[in-house]
């Protein structure tokens, strides 16, 4: 994950899900929250963040600090991702694709705070295999920092643009 400074940017944030968990102890339970949070600044940057507390503003002020700590940049084609990709963080696997202009963001929950956060206008989304929110968070974040532009993948393979693009 590249370095980028959070305070040179305007971020937005989002809370995609608030959990309520609970520890046993000798006296009975303890309740705590967690709350999963996704910042960005709708150009191509975008980050997560768990925070956890025992009181709900206090768990989401963490997670946003997190999030800050935690932002990547992805690269762009127009208002969409450069190429079909899979990302995947555990039992969590997204499969997203690149879609025309005009198609808008197909994506659903969680994927779709990560899309929306990030800027990216049009793109076609499915949630596989797990449902688990932050599971699903990490898996959106790596499938898209994994994304290449043909400018990357020629420089990688040391062609020319012109043959990656065929």
């Amino acid at each position: 994950m590249a370095n980028i400074d959070a305070n040179a940017l305007e971020l937005s944030e989002k809370v995609v899900s608030i959990n309520r968990v609970a520890k046993t102890v000798k006296g009975g339970r303890i309740m705590k929250f967690a709350a999963l949070v996704v910042v960005g600044d709708g150009n191509g940057t975008v980050g997560f963040g768990l925070g956890k507390s025992g009181e709900v503003p206090d768990a989401i002020r963490k997670g946003i600090e997190d999030a800050k700590k935690n932002l990547i940049k992805i690269p762009m084609r127009g208002t969409t991702i450069p190429h079909e990709v899979i990302g995947a963080f555990g039992a969590g696997r997204v499969l997203m694709k690149p879609a025309a202009p005009g198609t808008g963001v197909i994506a659903g929950g969680p994927v779709r705070a990560v899309i929306e956060m990030a800027g990216i206008k049009d793109i076609r989304t499915k949630s596989l295999r797990s449902n688990n929110p932050c599971n699903v968070v990490r898996a959106t974040i790596a499938g898209l920092a994994s994304c290449m532009t043909a400018k990357e993948v020629a420089e990688k393979r040391g062609k020319s643009i012109k043959e990656i693009l065929g």
